[in-house]
């Protein structure tokens, strides 16, 4: 078999002698173009250095937080996979990139992927063994989400790993209707092993504390950072409606994102059938994907808008949207919805702030610290779509959509006071510190 040639992360090169089999491997000399330090070879030095754990997703946060750590004076090992890689993981010497997952291809069968899997574990169990840096901050959890809160976090914790985790959901099952006993046990059991946590709400906080009985001392509130990794070009919003085969006098109402129960599309295209009774320039944009065990609300939701009057006035793109096409859809809106049921936080909402759209969303989570009536955006009754109807029509009667062109370079600027990457970097570098002094402040904010 053709010998194939890959970088180990743990500074040597490695041949794979089965593709199938990549745990069997030859060990080739030590490549000192890519040096990686070890706990036993490395230098003393002052440099605080921290790994990185993507979960091998949401590359868009993983380069966001990398890029504001570096410019903190923080050096990295970034672990992640082809999904997270991108060209910003590269290029700077105080981060190196470590791709233990490689491809994530579902079509490949299941031997591949259970190869794949194991693979990915033992190249990241031996790189905790052997790596320098003291911390390891943890974004996502795997696939493998019960093993990951307990017997990979005991085993960091052997290690005498300072850990670090981001909670962007406190609880995802209880979210997503999906909550057990088990997934409360190892939820608990993670978050006691962490020495640090960072949420981005004051509500999230809350149930840290409240639900799981975590100190206030273990958790600091970091603002989640606007998404900046998306390309943006000087495409303006009539050029993208004409990419989109839309009119100019259409009124572009944009759902975006991953298709859950949660987010409450079947409530929008309730709200959206409505609007178009009185007003047929109304059009709703569908962008995005059911998450797993979704299929099922999605068809169901796809019924309701073939049996409406409306239903031609329905766009459906339902797959993952590129990012290189993101722009094409935010820039052809009007206002995006976020007609949430449940939720603390959302990447979509600071992506549209990001691109100067107005945001109608439910009045759930963090929602009302974020949207400013009437200048970024409006809010709605939760669980209502006769509310969100009603405010749609007032924010179409608004000056904001009336100025929008002109308000748009605010929205920007208002998201970015609080959301920059600049804070959030200077923020968590500051908590890495604090963590590994053992003095964590009970609260931080972007004034500390």
């Amino acid at each position: 078999m053709r010998d194939a040639k890959r970088l180990n992360p743990f500074g040597e090169n490695l041949r794979v002698q089965d593709a199938e089999r990549p745990w069997q491997i030859e060990h080739l000399p030590y490549d000192r173009d890519l040096p990686i330090q070890t706990a036993a070879t490395a230098k003393l030095s002052p440099e605080l250095e921290v790994s990185l754990l993507t979960g091998c997703e949401d590359r868009h946060y993983a380069v966001g937080l990398s890029t504001a750590l570096l410019q903190a004076g923080v050096s990295l090992d970034v672990i992640g996979s082809d999904v997270v890689d991108s060209p910003e993981m590269h290029g700077n010497r105080k981060l190196r990139f470590l791709n233990f997952r490689g491809s994530q291809d579902g079509k490949a069968n299941l031997c591949r992927k259970i190869s794949r899997v194991l693979a990915y574990y033992a190249r990241l169990l031996h790189y905790a063994a052997v790596s320098k840096p003291r911390i390891v901050h943890i974004l996502w959890n795997n696939k493998f989400e019960f093993f990951d809160r307990t017997v990979l976090m005991l085993y960091y914790k052997l290690l005498r790993k300072k850990l670090v985790l981001t909670a962007h959901n406190v609880n995802a099952g209880r979210r997503d209707s999906k909550d057990s006993l088990l997934n409360r046990l190892t939820l608990r059991i993670q978050y006691r092993l962490c020495d640090h946590i960072f949420v981005h709400t004051e509500q999230m906080k809350q149930e840290l504390v409240e639900a799981f009985h975590i100190p206030n001392a273990a958790i600091s509130v970091i603002p989640y950072g606007i998404n900046d990794a998306i390309p943006t070009t000087d495409l303006g919003p009539q050029e993208a409606k004409r990419r989109l085969g839309i009119a100019t006098c259409d009124r572009v109402i944009l759902f975006f994102g991953a298709i859950a129960p949660y987010k409450g599309l079947d409530l929008l295209t309730a709200a959206f059938e409505r609007l178009t009774a009185d007003n047929p320039n109304y059009l709703l944009v569908i962008a995005g994907k059911p998450k797993p065990g979704c299929d099922r609300y999605l068809a169901e939701v796809q019924t309701i808008i073939r049996r409406s009057v409306a239903s031609n006035r329905v766009i459906q793109r339902i797959e993952y949207i590129p990012d290189d096409e993101t722009e094409l859809y935010f820039k052809a809106a009007d206002v995006l919805v976020l007609p949430y049921r449940t939720i603390f936080q959302s990447g979509v909402l600071f992506l549209a702030l990001s691109f100067g759209l107005p945001v109608v969303a439910a009045d759930v989570g963090s929602f009302r610290e974020d949207v400013i009536e009437g200048r970024t955006g409006f809010l709605c009754k939760p669980n209502d779509d006769a509310d969100l109807s009603e405010v749609l029509e007032k924010y179409f009667r608004s000056e904001l959509f009336a100025e929008l062109e002109q308000r748009r370079s605010e929205i920007r600027s208002l998201t970015a006071v609080g959301h920059s990457w600049e804070t959030v970097g200077r923020l968590t570098r500051s908590a890495y510190l604090k963590t590994l002094n053992g003095s964590v402040p009970d609260s931080m904010s972007p004034r500390d």
